[in-house]
């Protein structure tokens, strides 16, 4: 028997690398999948793929109103919910370049980025968990970062979402797990997707002498871990942020200046 057969699945930022990734793991377990993006046109590509138990709607995670829509629209089509995969992110090169340190970074650029990262999470969580407590089962995997956990030169407001969304996390789980709905937050490291390819190929090389492992990751690995986590098999993993970075968090900082054994 598949692990997710007759469970159904939101999964936002459906559209990207790693959503299309996740959706098509989820749906080959068994899922029903609802893939949702700001793209439609994306979002409907990778359901069209997908074929009849997906479904394609369009969202935009910084509108709270839009997040319920997209909630109660897949409640309607698929008549339950029992997986919340928050994935989406704030893509825009403009927008990326901008987001600085703390002295430099426009206020709206901060601001954006948290209501697209952070409270859109949030706000899924609140529309998405009624529907889990009446179904009896919930499981929610926001994406997080290595980002939320470490400092870095820029991307001040995007590390600082990501931090919130892994306590964010913990928050939900302490305060609804007794109703048998768990939510856990994921930590990608560097994965190999189309927009890493358009905007910063250069960081392949980089990166890759600080992974232990002997390759870089890729969107499946993504999928696979949300696979996991939204399966009963899970079931005693809930409030706890797991990395999934080829071991870039397990090494001394000074591992890449050593030649490799």
């Amino acid at each position: 028997m598949k692990r997710l057969e007759s469970k159904v699945a939101i999964v936002t930022g459906g559209g990207g690398g790693i959503g299309s990734a996740v959706s098509s793991r989820l749906l080959s377990e068994g899922a029903k999948v609802v893939v949702a993006d700001i793209n439609l046109d994306a979002a409907q590509k990778v359901a069209n793929e997908l074929g009849e138990n997906s479904l394609a709607l369009q969202f935009d995670a910084a509108n709270e109103s839009s997040i319920k829509k997209l909630i109660d629209d897949s409640f309607e089509h698929f008549g339950r919910l029992d997986i919340l995969n928050n994935n989406t992110a704030i893509t825009d090169v403009a927008i990326q370049g901008q987001d600085t340190n703390a002295v430099d970074i426009p206020l709206d650029i901060w601001q954006q980025t948290l209501n697209v990262n952070l409270t859109g999470y949030m706000l899924a969580c609140k529309y998405a968990i009624p529907h889990m407590i009446n179904g009896g089962y919930g499981s929610i995997i926001n994406t997080a970062s290595g980002s939320g956990q470490r400092g870095d030169l820029n991307r001040i407001a995007y590390g600082t979402s990501k931090a919130g969304v892994i306590n964010l996390s913990m928050q939900v789980a302490t305060q609804f797990g007794h109703k048998n709905v768990r939510c856990n937050a994921i930590a990608p490291g560097l994965i190999l997707t189309p927009a890493l390819e358009r905007t910063a190929p250069e960081i392949k090389e980089i990166m890759a002498t600080h992974t232990l492992t002997p390759r870089l990751g890729l969107p499946e690995d993504i999928a696979a871990l949300v696979a996991f986590l939204a399966a009963e098999e899970s079931g005693y993993i809930t409030g706890t942020c797991i990395d999934i970075n080829g071991g870039t968090s397990g090494c001394q900082p000074h591992y890449c200046d050593f030649p490799k054994p």
